[in-house]
């Protein structure tokens, strides 16, 4: 049974008429976990700093909803309350670890309303959006872990597996009213054999069904037979003199290597992806046989199996009269399984390394040179990784962040809309820097494609789309001066902070070899790419704003006219 206000406010948006009309003080709606059992509605103003939230659970028992850090419980900001029979209970809650949270010195969440009915608890709450209390998560512009959990009575007890965890952008949350077509390409493996290996890359080079015109795809919906062994999968579309199917070892496969421009990407912990309403990835309308290669990166240490893992590409025709655009996905950050070795020394609890995007060098590929508008992102390390930064750079000044992580959890990685859109122009920069841990660690990692080996990838979402498929770099390791720094991974030394700044500094400050790929194979490079100084993160201040118009979000507390302007918003977006 789904949240039925959820569902009333779901009606509403796509035209059903009810005799309830929704809160237009509450405009968005995300499930939070797959069976539609959990619900928030929320809204924000901005001029007051403050958030409104309805919790909406299909339980009569109590209910806990939170923010995270990493997806877990330890260092949670959380409220657990209910209806009894002699009335509401509710409290903001901190927790320090898998174990029952502590009551929070200062109680910074206020209770609206709390009723129960139908088999549903709903409780309305608000709080401000910037918080000074310590024991307290403050919400901002980027992507953020939300946890829930619930029981089935009102003795607040251990959760027994009702919880989960769910990425959202509160303060820049784009969503489909509806699905508008339910037609689908299936691009996924055929019962492959999954041998017990702990990195294994399957890949399949097929032709999708035939679309005589050009349609947009608009969800992207992953299928995961095995979540234990799919380790990340991404769609390419081939070059034209790719003719021919494969399914296989990706090593074995020469003509594939060509295949690398970005349709569509997954990885752990990911979920559906939806594109606004005026933009999509093309497809359809080639004058040609276009191939497409599906990659699954398995981790099987168990037994043997067998797997048709891959994704539904959900896509519509172009509605005319209505400007839409096409949208690209760029895979920014170092060289995947270069050459060039890269080693990150062991037993070292924060290490950092860069990759570069220079757009000069990428669009020499182009005969057009046009602004690209970066609208989400995705990012991608292994198991090491700890933090992801992207660092926007125009005229050799840092201009932004365009994304960061600063609590990177390899089993939650989520494609996630930006505050705002970010407008990339010839010559900007993108850097890409990623931190790893690798205290639990005695042996040296190695940057390249094994499940313990590392990765620091930024992939991002930008639209009009342009025929470049990635722009990276990865330093020149051959350079004498690293060589020298080779004592590090002999035999088991002891490396001191100082040592492993200086190994860092020198991996930033050698040229970097820079490389970028256009759809038909052609490469741009140079070996002469600079690693520039990213800023660090300004904290977070609890004085207010001096113009509340300078956040990167819009107010969306809104009174009746406001909720007309949201659904024209809707229609055109």
């Amino acid at each position: 049974m789904r949240s039925l206000l959820c569902c009333l406010f779901y009606l509403f948006l796509v035209g059903t008429k009810r005799s309830e009309a929704p809160d237009p003080n509450l405009p968005f709606m995300l499930y939070l976990d797959q069976n539609e059992l959990v619900c928030i509605k929320w809204g924000f103003d901005e001029l007051h700093e403050n958030i409104t939230i309805l919790l909406v659970v299909n339980t009569t028992g109590w209910v806990g909803l939170g923010f995270s850090p990493n997806g877990g419980m330890q260092g949670s900001d959380i409220i657990m309350g209910g209806v009894r029979s002699d009335g509401s209970y509710f409290k903001d809650y901190y927790a320090t670890g898998n174990s029952m949270p502590l009551e929070d010195t200062h109680q910074s969440y206020t209770l609206l309303d709390a009723t129960e009915s139908d088999g549903q608890t709903k409780l309305r709450f608000k709080r401000s959006i910037i918080s000074c209390d310590t024991q307290d998560f403050s919400i901002t512009a980027q992507s953020i872990k939300v946890i829930y959990a619930y029981g089935t009575t009102d003795s607040i007890s251990y959760h027994q597996g009702l919880r989960g965890t769910k990425d959202v952008n509160l303060l820049n949350f784009r969503r489909r009213a509806s699905l508008n077509s339910d037609k689908y390409l299936s691009a996924t493996m055929d019962k492959v054999p999954v041998p017990v290996l702990e990195t294994y890359y399957h890949c399949r080079i097929m032709k999708l069904p035939a679309l005589n015109t050009k349609h947009h795809i608009y969800l992207i919906k992953p299928v995961i037979e095995h979540p234990d062994i799919v380790h990340h999968q991404l769609l390419y579309r081939c070059p034209a003199f790719v003719t021919e199917p494969y399914d296989g070892d990706c090593s074995k496969s020469k003509i594939g290597a060509a295949c690398f421009y970005v349709v569509a990407a997954w990885a752990v912990g990911g979920e559906d992806f939806e594109l606004a309403e005026n933009m999509g990835i093309p497809v359809g309308g080639e004058t040609r046989d276009v191939f497409y290669r599906l990659e699954i990166h398995y981790n099987n240490v168990k037994t043997d199996t067998i797997d048709s893992s891959g994704m539904r590409l959900y896509y519509h025709p172009l509605s005319s009269g209505v400007q839409q655009y096409d949208v690209g996905i760029l895979a920014t950050g170092l060289i995947p399984g270069f050459s060039l070795p890269y080693k990150i020394p062991p037993k070292v609890e924060r290490f950092r390394t860069f990759g570069l995007c220079n757009t000069s060098q990428m669009f020499e590929l182009l005969d057009t040179q046009p602004d690209l508008n970066v609208f989400a992102v995705a990012l991608h390390t292994h198991y090491a990784g700890r933090e992801i930064k992207v660092g926007h750079f125009r005229n050799g000044k840092m201009t932004e962040f365009m994304a960061m992580d600063k609590n990177y959890n390899f089993e939650l990685q989520q494609a996630f809309n930006l505050g705002s859109v970010k407008t990339i122009k010839k010559g900007d920069e993108i850097l890409v820097e990623c931190v790893y841990s690798t205290a639990n660690r005695t042996k040296v990692t190695k940057q390249g494609l094994g499940s313990y080996d590392e990765m620091c990838l930024a992939f991002l979402f930008y639209y009009p789309a342009i025929e470049i498929s990635s722009c990276l770099s990865h330093p020149n390791t051959n350079n004498p001066l690293i060589s020298e720094s080779n004592w590090m991974f002999e035999g088991n030394p002891t490396l001191t902070q100082d040592d492993i700044n200086k190994y860092e500094t020198l991996l930033m400050t050698v040229p970097q070899f820079q490389q970028s790929l256009n759809a038909n194979f052609n490469v741009s490079f140079n070996e002469d790419g600079k690693i520039r100084t990213m800023r660090e993160i300004a904290p977070v201040t609890c004085d207010p704003p001096p113009n509340a118009s300078s956040r990167p979000a819009t107010s969306w507390i809104l009174n009746t006219a406001g909720m007309i302007l949201l659904l024209l918003w809707t229609v055109i977006m």
